[in-house]
């Protein structure tokens, strides 16, 4: 991309106004949701695009992105989006770290409310192929039970899903991942 896609700042996301250039965007990764289109089946849209505070950082970060805010328009600065975006989510930083993992591996990641989980993970992307994966970002010190495992592998196994749990260590700079597979005794 030669110039930056321009986006503005607005409460907790990021909008790009030109419909272009929030096709654009849509192509290189399934990135942001076109507003008013909850499923699209194709990258060619005529409305804004809606991003995450997550996705909108990791571009701004590989130089794709620039924000702004306000009626004066104004520069919002790569240190201050991740701060307000640490802000407004709970764990951004170890979240991000798996995001930011995932998306380089060349995955396309989406949120994974609808799962009870923190991402949704896909192949080739929404609306080509189902998620396979679905995962849940934890703590190296977190404790997660028995029943906890036992839940989200009976949701996973429901929606043909492989469960994984990441747990980045943000200092040495690595994600180990855990992927549960289910069998029948």
């Amino acid at each position: 991309m030669s110039t930056k896609i321009e986006t503005e700042f607005i409460e907790n996301f990021l909008v790009v106004w030109d419909p272009k250039k929030g096709s654009e965007l849509f192509k290189l990764g399934y990135y942001g949701k076109p507003m008013g289109i909850p499923k699209p089946k194709t990258a060619d849209f005529n409305v804004p695009l809606i991003l995450g505070l997550m996705e909108g950082l990791y571009l701004m970060k590989k130089g794709i992105l620039t924000v702004f805010e306000g009626q004066k328009r104004t520069k919002v600065s790569l240190r201050t989006l991740h701060r307000r975006a640490r802000k407004l989510h709970e764990k951004f930083d170890l979240k991000y770290a798996v995001y930011r993992d995932i998306r380089n591996r060349g995955l396309i990641v989406t949120p994974g409310i609808k799962y009870g989980c923190d991402f949704a993970v896909y192949k080739e992307g929404p609306g080509i192929d189902h998620a396979p994966y679905m995962i849940s970002v934890k703590k190296k010190n977190n404790e997660i039970t028995a029943t906890e495992i036992v839940k989200a592998g009976r949701l996973a196994t429901t929606v043909r899903k492989r469960f994984i749990i990441a747990i980045p260590d943000l200092q040495a700079e690595q994600i180990e991942y855990l992927i549960f597979k289910w069998f029948k005794a």
